[in-house]
């Protein structure tokens, strides 16, 4: 007699769909004002420069639309919408929770060997700065938040601050020309404190570092503001 096949215990394959391509592709160029807010962009314009059909350019389209970083006309034109204040300030509020939350729990745990690797990302980020790479940077930096919640053993939760900093990220890269230094003199700061067990420290400069987009949001605004909603 033979027991139950073991295929009955795998897990079916992720397969990425060419929608799912397209939808990072067209994502990472907003959040990188490489598609700016405000341009015109069209299904046919799209489905012809990255060589695939109208259905998955459709399908991203919409999921777009409701992250909010298309407006969908019918009979018009779509376009990449304008940067909205009050969704960034909803974004930075969800992920100062999520990553403080993270924070606390990674402090609870954390060895000298992964304090030793935050600082090794640090040496990296200074790198970047160092040589102007804007885009570089802005991964590493994901990269350094992501390590934290992952310490923590809540890496799911990056999934979630992922999604909701979305709409931090363009203003995010607006501000890395002057605030890229000033980011990681942050991350330096909270890694001391982590080292040190200052706990209640590194959950302040957390705080504050989250919260600078906040304090720079109408500069940024009054130096882009032909990116920013009315």
């Amino acid at each position: 007699m033979t027991g139950p096949s073991v295929l009955q215990a795998l897990e079916p394959l992720k397969i990425r769909s060419i929608a799912d391509t397209v939808f990072d592709e067209l994502h990472q160029q907003i959040l990188s004002l490489e598609l700016a807010p405000g341009t015109k962009v069209s299904e046919l314009d799209v489905a012809r420069a990255l060589g695939v059909s109208r259905q998955p350019v459709r399908d991203a389209f919409f999921r777009l639309s409701q992250l909010g970083f298309i407006q969908i006309r019918p009979q018009r034109a779509t376009v990449i919408t304008k940067v909205s204040e009050a969704a960034v300030l909803r974004a930075r509020f969800i992920r100062t929770a999520l990553e403080i939350a993270c924070l606390r729990a990674a402090m609870e745990v954390i060895t000298p060997a992964q304090v030793d690797e935050l600082e090794e990302m640090l040496h990296v980020q200074q790198a970047a700065v160092s040589a102007d790479q804007r885009q570089t940077f802005h991964q590493l930096d994901d990269a350094f938040h992501l390590r934290i919640c992952e310490i923590a053993r809540h890496d799911y939760a990056w999934t979630l601050i992922r999604d909701q900093k979305a709409h931090m990220d363009r203003v995010r890269y607006l501000s890395l020309a002057s605030g890229a230094q000033a980011a990681l003199d942050d991350h330096r700061l909270i890694v001391a404190a982590v080292r040190e067990d200052r706990r209640a420290e590194a959950e302040a400069l957390l705080t504050s570092h989250l919260g600078r987009i906040a304090r720079i949001l109408g500069q940024i605004r009054a130096e882009h503001a032909d990116y920013f909603e009315e």
